[in-house]
């Protein structure tokens, strides 16, 4: 294979030694039957292909699979997983019925079954480890950024799941917007090769004179960009070198156009084959032979192009380099590529491949055709099944592009424009509603479109804008088509609770109301229905009368695999507090967003899975659900929203770091009419200053956030943060008045996470007679749930009432377990308030080496564990090893010195130790180890 773009093997290796021993780890780990993944991130021409291909020289022995993303065909659902897995068909009979049935239909095989994600990657992964067990594998992906979201979303599951296995990825990825999901990989960035290595490199290309001036700015222009220097030895002759003439102002653009000459100097019918062979990047010969017949031609034709080095044929059909077939692709004329296409399409096969002839059809096609609009709808359909809601809204805006009937073309418009938002791409959506001709809009129509931009407004910006063009839309579609009427309704109310204090919410909601009222729900109704009716009482008659119907939807969301409306159904989740609904509709809303491509709601569910990790005591996980949320928000266009760090950075409890970012999403959701995002961010100020004993103004945030109770869930949770602090400050009334509204809204619910809240929350309130039989209630409750975060509050508000009693030994105890579970979750401020509690009852003592810690029993010598060979309650090896140091007596920094983790790693994963034993202190793990046999 011809390299580029080193002159020579040894000068790369030279050049490249760290990316190069990157790469040999790569395969021998995976030679050994150790897997993993590698993504090379760098510029175009930095040397990526390069090192891809010295993997596939390293990898001998091994079975090599290649694909290569292709721009033009990022709309296609698995074509670039069709490229990779070809080779590997044989093996399909081996796979399960079901993984084997989504794999077909994720190729075009059948029709019959869904290509659901989750199962397509599972039979991937079982090819490639069926595969491995004859010989090792080596998957190397080059153009990663041009992967279609699908392929990109299985490839990602899939490098993630061979450790244990002998297949290594090596993708090469551009450092551009796009397929951010392969970032989360191991990854090695490219740099520009030292300026010695440049130097070396442009002398041996170079071998007329160059003036010494021109040498410098050609070698500050490459950046170190070895195929910047190659091509444009290349490409320029002496003269115009020496001269410094032409230099490129941007280094991509340079290479392309250097290939664009290479590409432009072959002959005429080699140039419309390197064409087609560009259009279709499947790399079939077989196919690329068809095509030929139909050109007129042979693909003995290629022979120039090889001659030339910029094509190779043998078992496929490669490039040498992706920019030389963006490079022959781009070259051509308009017409030039529609005759590409179409001999494409016509030696595609209709039965194996009909949605890439549908769509080579498409491009082919100059003007308007039903026919061929048809068969691209089809496809739309299929490609939505196959992979997500961006192929389908790709091929919808096609089949709008094809039709000439006009009001044919308003409906599929309007279509396309809706899988454009559901995929999270709000300003394309907006361009297609533009393009609709509004004189010929029927009255359902109007009212979908009119609902589609109350959407797209809501993603966009959730103020006062959305609630009133979705509830027009809701008026509008009551006579005409009450079901998708009442979807509606969920959105005003959602977006009503949003806008809030700042967009007339209760006004809004009545008006719902009444629309409502015009509606009859199924018979018999719909989880989605229950939910509804639900909602509407909650904001209008209050929690009690609806919470018969919020948990009768919940639990047929439960009973069923219902998707719709699912946003709303955490929601109502919360509002319950019904934590085992909220997990479990949380994560379905994640996997189906995720699986669909449904961007636009993805960020909604990601926010509500990070609010209830966190509330679990799982700091780390929901600040890494936050950042994905703000990245899908950023790729979608959407805003960038502070208040999840916000909420998370009161918990914490640093109040420099965690003031400023909640000054800023207060700041940031005021601007943009987000009554709710201020609500959340008046409620973190109030754990932030409860948390650090700053009681005055913890009170004045809680009791601003917990105005918004009718509307806002966070309201509702202010309520107790009010409690405590007016509490502390002697405000007796106020802080009765704040319990008397939480049991409203804590007794009706009658889960243990609602009433050990409203138990914990009256003991601090109530006489001593009664106050210890609360705070035992509430922890006993809470204990049930997976509320870990306010179990360990409670811990902290009784050991602090123990101490004041004059029961110090009793106070130790609670508040070291408090103490504990807050350094496990990183809540520093309530970790320092249990210390400092600790203190006074005399609990804590000054180590010579380091901060003060709790008094715990201190072994002389731990024993060394080995976690036997099957562990118990789901434990990794890892956990094992802490559970077994943390019951021998070591405190974090120790273990951590045992293991060489740190000791928040080591806090992190007590957490989970916790959460799986189903143990709440270190005494309950020391039994738990003892009845497991892990310790005598």
């Amino acid at each position: 294979m011809r390299q580029e773009p080193f002159a020579s093997r040894p000068a790369q290796l030279r050049a490249r030694a760290r990316e190069a021993e990157a790469v040999e780890r790569l395969v021998r780990a995976a030679r050994s039957g150790q897997g993993g993944a590698l993504v090379l991130l760098g510029e175009a021409g930095i040397g990526k292909t390069t090192l891809l291909a010295y993997a596939s020289d390293a990898a001998t022995g091994f079975e090599s699979l290649r694909a290569v993303g292709v721009e033009f065909e990022m709309d296609l659902p698995f074509a670039a997983l069709h490229q990779l897995c070809g080779p590997l068909l044989h093996w399909i009979d081996r796979l399960p019925g079901a993984q084997r049935g989504a794999l077909e239909a994720a190729f075009g095989l059948r029709s019959d079954v869904v290509a659901d994600p989750f199962r397509v990657g599972l039979a991937v992964l079982g090819l490639l480890t069926e595969s491995s067990r004859e010989r090792p594998v080596l998957c190397v992906v080059d153009d990663a950024q041009w992967l279609d979201s699908a392929s990109a979303r299985v490839l990602s599951f899939v490098a993630r799941r061979v450790g244990s296995t002998g297949v290594a990825f090596a993708f090469g990825l551009r450092d551009v917007p796009g397929n951010d999901v392969l970032r989360e990989l191991p990854m090695l960035t490219v740099l520009g090769l030292p300026e010695g290595e440049a130097r070396a490199l442009l002398a041996a290309e170079v071998l007329a004179p160059l003036d010494a001036a021109v040498r410098e700015r050609i070698i500050a222009e490459a950046r170190g960009n070895p195929l910047a220097l190659l091509e444009l030895a290349r490409s320029a002759g002496p003269a115009a070198i020496a001269g410094g003439f032409g230099l490129p102002d941007t280094v991509t653009g340079r290479i392309e156009r250097s290939f664009h000459d290479r590409v432009a100097a072959l002959p005429d019918t080699t140039r419309r084959l390197l064409l087609v062979a560009a259009a279709e990047p499947v790399g079939d010969p077989g196919l690329l032979q068809r095509a030929c017949a139909y050109l007129g031609t042979d693909i003995g034709a290629a022979a120039p192009a090889e001659a030339a080095g910029l094509l190779e044929l043998g078992a496929r059909v490669r490039f040498i380099h992706p920019l030389v077939r963006s490079a022959a692709y781009r070259a051509a004329s308009l017409a030039e590529r529609r005759a590409a296409h179409s001999v494409l399409a016509r030696a595609t096969d209709p039965e194996r491949d009909p949605d890439r002839r549908a769509w080579h059809r498409a491009q082919a096609t100059t003007g308007v055709d039903e026919d061929v609009a048809a068969e691209l709808e089809q496809s739309a359909q299929r490609a939505q099944a196959r992979g997500g809601l961006a192929a389908a809204a790709a091929f919808l805006e096609k089949v709008a592009a094809l039709t000439p009937d006009p009001a044919r073309r308003n409906e599929r418009l309007l279509s396309a424009a809706q899988a454009k938002h559901n995929a999270g791409a709000p300003d394309e959506a907006l361009n297609l509603l533009a393009a609709m001709d509004t004189g010929l809009l029927d009255g359902l129509q109007h009212a979908r479109s009119l609902r589609l931009r109350g959407q797209i407004s809501f993603s966009v910006q959730r103020g006062n804008e959305a609630p009133p063009l979705l509830l027009e839309a809701a008026r509008l579609l009551s006579p005409l088509d009450p079901g998708l009427a009442r979807e509606t309704l969920l959105e005003v109310l959602w977006a009503a609770a949003w806008a809030g204090r700042f967009g007339h919410a209760e006004k809004v909601v009545r008006a719902a109301e009444a629309v409502l009222a015009g509606t009859s729900p199924p018979q018999p109704p719909g989880a989605a229905d229950l939910l509804l009716d639900g909602l509407v009482k909650l904001f209008t008659r209050g929690l009690a009368a609806a919470v018969p119907d919020i948990q009768a939807a919940l639990h047929a969301y439960l009973r069923s695999e219902e998707t719709l409306a699912l946003p709303f159904a955490c929601r109502a989740a919360w509002g319950v507090w019904d934590d085992d609904a909220l997990d479990a509709l949380s994560t379905r809303l994640n996997t189906t967003a995720r699986d669909s491509g449904a961007l636009a709601v993805l960020p909604v569910g990601l926010n509500f899975e990070a609010w209830l990790r966190l509330h679990q005591g799982y700091f780390d996980r929901a600040g890494e659900l936050i950042q994905e949320a703000d990245a899908v928000a950023e790729a979608t266009g959407a805003p960038k929203t502070k208040y999840g760090a916000a909420f998370l950075a009161g918990w914490r409890g640093d109040p420099d770091q965690g003031g400023r970012l909640l000054e800023a999403s207060a700041q940031e959701a005021a601007s943009r009419g987000e009554a709710t995002a201020v609500t959340i961010t008046e409620l973190a100020t109030s754990v932030l200053h409860n948390g650090g004993g700053r009681y005055d103004a913890a009170l004045i945030a809680a009791r601003k956030a917990a105005e918004q109770v009718r509307i806002s869930a966070f309201g509702v949770w202010a309520l107790p943060e009010v409690v405590e602090a007016a509490s502390r400050l002697g405000q007796t009334d106020v802080a009765i008045n704040a319990a008397d509204q939480l049991s409203e809204r804590t007794l009706p619910c009658d889960t243990d996470w609602a009433l050990g809240v409203e138990a914990a929350t009256r003991a601090l309130i109530a006489d001593d007679t009664v106050a210890e039989d609360l705070y035992r209630e509430a922890i006993e409750r809470l204990g049930r749930t997976r509320i870990r975060a306010q179990l360990a509050r409670t811990h902290l508000v009784y050991g602090e009432w123990l101490r004041r009693q004059r029961r110090r030994t009793d106070a130790r105890a609670q508040l070291l377990t408090a103490h504990e579970m807050f350094t496990a979750m990183g809540a520093e401020a309530f970790a320092a308030r249990a210390e400092g509690e600790l203190r006074a009852t005399g609990g804590f003592r000054r180590p010579v080496d380091g901060p003060e810690r709790p008094t715990l029993r201190e072994p002389k010598a731990a024993r060394p564990v080995a976690p036997p060979s099957e562990l118990p309650a789901g434990l990794t090896e890892r956990e094992v090893q802490v559970l077994c140091l943390a019951a021998q007596g070591l405190r974090n920094r120790e273990i951590g010195m045992k293991l060489s983790i740190s000791s928040r790693t080591v806090g992190h994963h007590l957490a989970h130790i916790y959460d799986k034993t189903g143990q709440r202190t270190r005494a309950g793990v020391t039994l738990f180890a003892m009845e497991h046999g892990l310790l005598p």
